[in-house]
């Protein structure tokens, strides 16, 4: 594992707008991993190893709000920032059909150090930029983007665009309300149940911030085109609910 800087980089950090942009599956860079982890090519830019698409809609929507974008750099296989350090999947050994041979039994002191290498900085510099704006007492929501795969195990996915939240429904009620023109659904194709909501959990819900997470089916933002095009459909709903629970 190297160790030398962080793996996440902050983008317009002094955002004026009253949304937190989170991209926490923005990269699939291996990097940092003897190996690749023993992944192939194929498994590398599939969606096991980050959320296509996710990183330019973050971006996207982070310019049309003005909003602060904190990303990852590394892939969620080395850690899956959206998980807790006891949590399986935050090292996974298996993702959906897919082996990860580099997390095969990984040894305390393994996990320890991509613990302390993406994990900690990652969610320290979160929780200081959001306690920064609430210092001042800059309106803030924290809003998470991710994308998912058409088919999983398998099964087609319907859906376009899931809406998730963790204890405070209000902001992801109030996106889902408004026309977008895609299939929307609130906690599809995952809930808190799933396990998927840790960001917001650990960061929004104790501060009592506004928040959701945003689930695009990748096929719809696969080109840069299509995620600018998204970016500019979801931006105005996005503030819209902002600032009717903020």
């Amino acid at each position: 594992m190297t160790d030398l800087k962080p793996f996440f980089e902050i983008e317009n950090a002094t955002g004026a707008g009253s949304a937190v942009i989170v991209c926490e599956h923005a990269s699939n860079d291996l990097a940092a991993t003897a190996a690749g982890l023993g992944l192939d090519p194929v498994q590398r830019e599939a969606h096991i190893a980050w959320d296509p698409g996710a990183l330019g809609l973050a971006q996207g929507l982070s310019a049309l709000l003005d909003a602060p974008l904190i990303r990852a750099t590394a892939s969620r296989l080395i850690y899956d920032l959206n998980r807790p350090p006891d949590a399986a999947g935050a090292m996974p050994e298996k993702s959906e059909i897919h082996p990860i041979p580099g997390n095969r039994a990984l040894s305390p002191d393994e996990r320890l150090s991509r613990t302390e290498a993406h994990y900690l900085p990652f969610h320290s510099a979160l929780f200081a930029l959001l306690s920064r704006r609430l210092a001042v007492s800059k309106p803030t929501a924290l809003i998470t983007v991710h994308s998912f795969t058409p088919v999983y195990f398998g099964n087609p996915r319907a859906v376009e665009l899931g809406i998730i939240h963790d204890e405070d429904d209000r902001l992801a009620r109030a996106i889902a309300a408004r026309p977008t023109g895609l299939m929307t659904r609130l906690n599809e194709p995952y809930s808190a149940a799933d396990g998927v909501t840790h960001t917001l959990a650990l960061h929004a819900t104790p501060l009592g911030l506004a928040h959701a997470m945003l689930e695009i089916r990748n096929d719809l933002i696969a080109t840069p085109a299509a995620q600018r095009a998204m970016a500019e459909r979801l931006a105005p709903v996005i503030r819209d609910a902002v600032s009717e629970v903020v």
